[in-house]
């Protein structure tokens, strides 16, 4: 089992982390140097609320690394350095890992209907 708890933003984050939403010469590069702040945000469509908390477990739980671009880069561009986040080792190794048990252990829905509380079965007909 994992040594991070999985919940479904979790799960998205390290998916995103792992380039799964990427072509194969983008998921090389995420992987290698991986992805800022703010481009996490718009894949996972979660706000910096959510986010932030969840890559310092990761980071903590040794999943994650986080470093500053160069300066050169930011004051070339003319911004404000950006900090990336990019999978560890430890992670690479885990994550697909956990990923794939958080699947399986997910319920699968009975009835593929929209869900109506208070109706038998849960569904519409």
């Amino acid at each position: 089992m994992s040594d991070v708890k999985m919940t479904p933003h979790t799960q998205t984050v390290l998916r995103a982390l792992l380039g799964h939403h990427d072509n194969g010469e983008r998921r090389s590069i995420v992987l290698a140097e991986g992805l800022y702040g703010l481009e996490l945000s718009r894949l996972s469509r979660l706000p910096n609320g959510t986010l932030f908390p969840i890559l310092e477990r990761l980071r903590q739980a040794g999943w994650v690394e986080r470093y500053w671009e160069p300066d050169e880069i930011a004051e070339g561009e003319g911004r404000p350095r950006r900090r990336f986040y990019r999978i560890s080792s430890e992670g690479a190794a885990k994550a697909p890992h956990a990923l794939a048990e958080a699947r399986a252990a997910a319920p699968a829905r009975a009835h593929p209907g929209p869900v109506r509380p208070g109706v038998a079965g849960g569904t519409v007909d």
